[in-house]
């Protein structure tokens, strides 16, 4: 097998979440050729890993998806791919895949459809790690079982006694109403308490977090942690950023998936979304939590396509995240 087209649509998130599935394909195929189409705001992820030798620029958010859906098939069917794996559980991507003219198509039972122009079509189990999710596509393609994602950085020497803080979430979760965090006023608590507790803070965000992190600043008391927004201006001087800390602190949200690839030690808030699908079961991973009953937790996406308003689920104060983070008790 020596050309392969891998089709994922999503943020950085997603790719990253990928990763295993093009890791254990090229563990399979060592000399194959992997083209991943993936969308524009997407294309970073080629600058952590050397699995991914070529991409494909498809933007399925924009008026004109379906003239990028149809660029997409003319392409394939230019560069005559010999196998081509799908991550989309729409029922119309087995009739994409068919149309791309590729002899070998691998992605998820959508149904008949499906089991008809697939070459194998694989049960689609959402209640797990979104990685393994993934790489249930290839499991009659390889014995290979990469688990966890890898990122190809060059890994700095660890800041001793330091707690790298992302605050930000994506561009689009903001645009589409998803509130994943807490405020920025609690963020600054956090950051009081921690600098507070004799620990070395670092405040870092890229481009979307710029509104996010003026509120934290205006909000902060202390003046001894280390602003670094706009230090780094790629997704990959953030990975060897957050490769230096001892522990990363961030929300849901794509450098959460960095530093899991990374092993580095994370605590992640979790609010409206479902931690067992987005991390893996780990001690390296640390889940920071409301304790609220609302019965349709987690419903983010699974029930809703934007937040509610109680956001009960985020009722999460700095003192409950800094006793998380440091396995501290305060006196209440």
């Amino acid at each position: 097998m020596k050309k392969i087209l891998a089709i994922n649509f999503g943020g950085i998130g997603d790719e990253i979440f990928f990763l295993p599935t093009l890791i254990s394909l090229k563990k399979e195929f060592p000399a194959s050729h992997i083209t991943l189409a993936l969308e524009p705001r997407s294309k970073g992820i080629q600058t952590l890993t050397d699995v991914i030798d070529d991409v494909i620029l498809i933007d399925v958010k924009g008026k004109n998806k379906y003239i990028e859906l149809f660029k997409l098939i003319l392409k394939a069917r230019h560069d005559k791919f010999d196998m081509v794996v799908s991550s989309g559980g729409n029922k119309l991507i087995s009739i994409l895949l068919f149309m791309t003219g590729i002899k070998k198509r691998y992605g998820y039972d959508t149904g008949a459809l499906s089991r008809l122009l697939l070459s194998c079509a694989m049960p689609l189990n959402k209640k797990q790690y979104a990685c393994a999710m993934y790489h249930d596509l290839i499991r009659e393609i390889t014995d290979y079982n990469t688990i966890l994602p890898e990122i190809n950085v060059e890994k700095r020497e660890t800041i001793s006694n330091s707690v790298l803080i992302h605050p930000g979430v994506s561009k689009l979760s903001i645009q589409k109403k998803c509130i994943k965090t807490i405020p920025p006023q609690s963020w600054a608590k956090v950051i009081d308490l921690l600098v507070a507790e004799g620990k070395r803070v670092m405040l870092v965000g890229g481009p979307d977090d710029k509104e996010c992190i003026e509120l934290i600043l205006e909000n902060v008391r202390t003046k001894n942690f280390e602003n670094l927004y706009g230090t780094t201006k790629n997704l990959k001087d953030l990975a060897e950023l957050i490769s230096s800390a001892e522990k990363f602190l961030c929300s849901d949200s794509a450098p959460l998936h960095i530093a899991v690839a990374l092993g580095v030690q994370t605590y992640v808030i979790f609010g409206p979304t479902d931690d067992k699908t987005l991390v893996p079961q780990s001690e390296k991973v640390v889940p920071i939590k409301a304790s609220d009953s609302c019965p349709l937790k987690p419903c983010l996406w699974a029930r809703r396509q934007i937040t509610c308003e109680n956001l009960d689920c985020l009722n999460i104060t700095a003192k409950q995240i800094v006793e998380k983070v440091l396995s501290i008790r305060y006196e209440y």
